[in-house]
């Protein structure tokens, strides 16, 4: 899907309000290539087989039915011009999935105070948690911890 480099910030900013989303971040291998392209350095997306990966971050306390995750996904897939985006509510995900999503791009913040304390509270709360995994990843695989 085609649109003129000036126009693609200011569409991604109305979607994440138009859906009440508070951040916006793009992880995984695509990532750099879909951030350049939002900023205008890349004239157009390689078509890819790959998915994009999409990282949200809603209001406190709010939970969102599948339908409005659904309606989201497709809004953002017809943004992308792809056929597959992977979205992740950080509000939902594990810490460790959520921390890997706050170290990639955050192309939207609706306040960008509000979501960098959000990104440190994530880290904080992975690397408190990280020695806990590991031994929990020592168990599943048989080793002696």
């Amino acid at each position: 899907m085609s649109r003129k480099a000036s126009n693609r910030r200011t569409m991604l900013e109305e979607t994440c309000q138009k859906y009440g989303v508070d951040s916006l971040y793009l992880f995984g291998s695509r990532a750099e290539e879909i951030r350049s392209w939002l900023e205008q350095e890349k004239d157009s997306l390689i078509p890819s087989s790959s998915d994009i990966d999409v990282g949200i971050k809603v209001k406190t306390g709010e939970r969102w039915p599948i339908e409005k995750k659904i309606s989201l996904t497709i809004d953002l897939e017809d943004y992308f011009g792809c056929r597959r985006v992977d979205l992740v509510l950080l509000n939902e995900a594990d810490p460790f999935l959520a921390a890997e999503v706050v170290r990639g791009e955050r192309v939207y913040a609706r306040n960008e105070v509000e979501a960098d304390e959000y990104d440190l509270y994530v880290l904080r709360r992975a690397g408190d948690l990280a020695p806990l995994e590991r031994e929990r990843m020592a168990l599943i695989l048989g080793e002696a911890p």
